[in-house]
């Protein structure tokens, strides 16, 4: 038997540690993957913490059903080793990005393709097994994506970042008034939703984000204006600049303030999409959301659907490669922990 190295959660609110197992043997339509690239998610310091933060002191537990050591990571890109009996020897050798919002496939969400839904998920580096390791075992083969020409960093940030960033700004692609469009929060995701919105709408994209550097990376990114949500009395500057505020407005941070920040910000009749998870809890006045006429809508993760849709706009060229930096697998705890300390601009990118 071959063995695979993972850098595994032995232990909750602890540091990650190298364990060393069998590769384990691909069944039916399984794929064995080798693994060559997995993107650091914030979320995967909230599950090695074992909890999501709700506000006003409460916590949400997520250490249920999960059986340690458990291999985090979920933005996997690799190269095929092995397949099932049901599987044509052909995929081996080939490149592919790997999709991890897997769900049962038996559900009303997963026949109705929205697996990205279901309640008894097998989300990659979440519910099972991921990729910070040397290689996954992938549930079936239809959830590897060619990526050719693009380069393996991309290529696995797109499963996850990526799809996240383009599902939530395909929920204001229908909106009737395209006239503005503002990004909250620019890590990972809210960067590559700055390097999407560009092919996506017509229309100037502005950020916001309380880090100068983030600010700084977006106006060379393409962002047209980029605010300080610190700066007093930004909210009436920006109803001013804007006239009457933004009619769309992605929040890829998720916490109160960046809340609280995107209904200042927002105009009458706009929507919010909510896709950020840092936590706690945000209020609002029932008045101020009628007199507004308000939508707020959250997102996670796109569809296999959405994940092929991206991949095809992303092949085509049509999208700026956003800042990444490749570290080695094997020091994930030390960008974990950067990461935490809010020190990363980009996505950090694990190689083995």
């Amino acid at each position: 038997m071959s063995t695979m190295k993972r850098q595994s959660l032995v232990k909750f609110d602890a540091p990650l540690c190298e364990t060393i197992v069998d590769t384990p043997k691909p069944q039916g339509r399984e794929v064995l993957v080798r693994i060559e690239r997995c993107g650091l998610c914030h979320s995967d310091l909230h599950i090695q913490d074992g909890y999501a933060d709700l506000g006003n002191g409460k916590r949400l537990d997520t250490t249920r059903g999960m059986t340690l050591p458990f291999t985090l990571g979920h933005e996997i890109a690799g190269v095929v080793d092995e397949v099932g009996p049901d599987l044509s020897k052909d995929l081996v050798g080939q490149k592919k990005a790997v999709f991890p919002w897997i769900g049962c496939g038996q559900c009303r969400d997963c026949l109705a393709g929205d697996e990205n839904l279901c309640a008894k998920n097998r989300f990659l580096g979440v519910s099972i097994d991921g990729g910070f390791a040397t290689h996954v075992l992938v549930p079936d083969a239809k959830y590897l994506l060619d990526y050719d020409p693009l380069p393996v960093n991309t290529a696995a940030t797109l499963m996850c970042s990526g799809v996240t960033a383009y599902g939530a700004l395909k929920r204001l692609v229908d909106r009737p008034r395209q006239r503005n469009l503002l990004l909250i929060g620019l890590g990972g995701v809210g960067m590559m939703g700055l390097a999407f919105a560009q092919a996506m709408f017509e229309q100037k994209i502005s950020v916001a984000d309380l880090s100068p550097a983030a600010r700084e990376t977006a106006l060379k990114n393409g962002a047209a204006v980029a605010y300080d949500p610190s700066e007093s009395d930004i909210a009436r500057r920006i109803v001013k600049e804007n006239d009457g505020g933004f009619d769309a407005i992605v929040d890829f941070a998720g916490n109160e303030k960046s809340m609280n920040f995107a209904v200042s910000a927002l105009a009458r009749g706009g929507k919010i999409v909510v896709s950020g998870l840092m936590g706690g809890n945000f209020n609002l006045p029932m008045v101020q959301w009628i007199y507004k006429r308000m939508t707020i809508e959250g997102f996670m993760v796109g569809t296999l659907a959405e994940a092929q849709e991206l991949m095809a706009l992303a092949r085509s060229g049509k999208i700026k490669p956003t800042p990444m930096r490749e570290e080695p697998m094997g020091d994930a705890q030390k960008w974990i922990e950067q990461l935490r300390a809010g020190k990363v601009v980009g996505r950090i990118m694990f190689k083995n």
